[in-house]
C-alpha cells in the first residue's frame, strides 16, 4: 500500500462521493476510481458500497480507515520531527491529556519552553488514560498525562505534584449545593453520571461500600465537559474531579475524602526527537524544584 493511495482512500471515505473527492485531490475521477479498485484488489476485500450518488464504507473499509488514519498520522508526525536538525530546536511534541488541574503545570511549562524554543509546536489530545496509553503504544503521541489508577509498569514517568480531589458536580438549585461535603448515603438515591473507565468505577465502588449496589446510574461519561452539560440539563449529578470553568454548577467534595494522583508518562526506551527530550527534562526539573521547595 502506498501512502498516497491511503490518503486518496481517506478522502473518499470522508466525502462519500468520488467526484467531490477527486476535485479536492486534484486528480481525475477515473484515476481515483482505478486507484481504489487496485487497493481493493491488493487487500482482497471490498472497501466500499457503491451507488449512483454515493459511496460508503463496508465493515472492512471502516477497519482500513482506522488503520489508514493511524499510518498517515504517524507518518506526518515523523516528518514534522525531522523538519529541522540544526542547533535550534524545532518540530512537534504531542501530549495526550486527561482532564486534570495538573494540566496547568504542563501549560505553564509549554509556555516557558516555547519562549526559549519558538520553532517547537505542541499538539494536545484530550482523552482518557486508556485512550492516551493506546496512542503512546502506537507511537502517535510522545507523552501522556495519565490519571490514576493506571498501569504504568511499561512506562517511565514523573509524578505530578497535585492530587485531584473527587466530588460531585450539581446544579446550584440542587439540595446538595449547600452541603460542605457529600457521603455515599447522600448519593445512593439520586441519578448519577459516572466515569466510564472500569478501573475508576472499581475505585468508586470501594468508596461507596455497601451503597454501591443501590446506585442509580443515569449515564456514563468519558470526559467531564459533556458530563457537566448533562448536569446543567437535569440528567443527574456527576462524579468527577474538581475543575475550573463549569459555570452554573457547584462542586461538592466527597467525604470520606477521595483523591487521585496523576503522572506524566512515556514509553520505556522510546527514541525521542531532541525537542521532546528537552521538554521532558524541563518538566522533570520543574517538578523536582517544586518538591524541594515543599520540604
Amino acid at each position: 500500500m502506498e501512502l498516497r493511495v491511503l490518503k486518496y482512500f481517506l478522502m473518499v471515505a470522508r466525502e462519500e462521493n468520488i467526484t467531490r473527492a477527486a476535485n479536492l485531490l486534484h486528480v481525475t475521477q477515473p484515476t481515483l476510481s482505478r486507484q481504489l479498485m487496485q487497493l481493493e484488489e491488493e487487500l482482497g476485500t471490498k472497501l466500499f458500497h457503491r451507488s449512483n450518488h454515493s459511496i460508503v464504507l463496508t465493515d472492512d473499509g471502516m477497519l482500513l480507515r482506522r488503520r489508514a488514519q493511524e499510518i498517515v498520522s504517524l507518518t506526518e508526525k515523523t516528518e514534522r520531527e525531522f523538519l529541522s536538525r540544526d542547533e535550534e530546536l524545532a518540530g512537534e511534541i504531542s501530549i495526550g491529556c486527561g482532564e486534570t488541574r495538573n494540566m496547568t503545570l504542563i501549560s505553564q511549562q509549554i509556555a516557558r519552553f516555547r519562549q526559549a524554543h519558538p520553532l517547537v509546536q505542541f499538539r494536545i489530545f484530550s482523552a482518557t488514560a486508556d485512550d492516551t496509553k493506546e496512542r503512546i503504544e502506537k507511537g502517535l503521541i510522545d507523552l501522556g498525562l495519565l490519571l490514576e489508577p493506571v498501569d504504568i509498569s511499561r512506562y517511565e514517568f514523573v509524578r505530578m505534584p497535585r492530587k485531584e480531589r473527587w466530588g460531585v458536580l450539581v446544579r446550584t438549585d440542587s439540595p446538595l449545593a449547600a452541603r460542605e461535603f457529600v457521603t455515599p448515603e447522600d448519593l445512593s438515591e439520586i441519578p448519577l453520571i459516572m466515569a466510564s473507565r472500569e478501573t475508576v468505577q472499581s475505585e468508586l465502588a470501594s468508596w461507596f461500600g455497601d451503597f454501591y449496589g443501590h446506585l442509580e446510574i443515569a449515564s456514563y461519561y468519558t470526559l467531564l465537559l459533556n458530563a457537566a452539560n448533562m448536569v446543567r440539563n437535569g440528567v443527574g449529578t456527576a462524579l468527577g474531579f474538581q475543575l475550573d470553568g463549569f459555570a452554573g454548577l457547584s462542586f461538592i467534595p466527597l467525604s470520606p475524602r477521595l483523591e487521585t494522583g496523576a503522572v506524566l508518562a512515556w514509553k520505556k526506551e522510546q527514541p525521542f526527537s531532541p525537542a521532546a527530550r528537552h521538554f521532558i527534562d524541563s518538566v522533570k526539573k520543574c517538578i523536582r524544584d517544586i518538591s524541594e521547595n515543599a520540604i
